[in-house]
């Protein structure tokens, strides 16, 4: 998966690294952004079982 990736993208190797490292970045930024934080309303995850 991430060679198809890695060979889908424009330009010589320096140039894809920076792409790839953007793009990781942009993922992350939107998991904790909305994702997780659509997650902690919707799944019963903080309710605390031990008393």
């Amino acid at each position: 998966m991430y060679s198809a990736l890695f060979r889908r993208l424009p330009g010589p190797t320096w140039l894809k690294v920076i792409q790839v490292l953007i793009l990781l970045a942009a993922i992350i930024v939107i998991l904790f952004g909305w994702v997780f934080p659509w997650a902690a309303e919707h799944l019963p995850i903080s309710e605390n079982t031990v008393g």
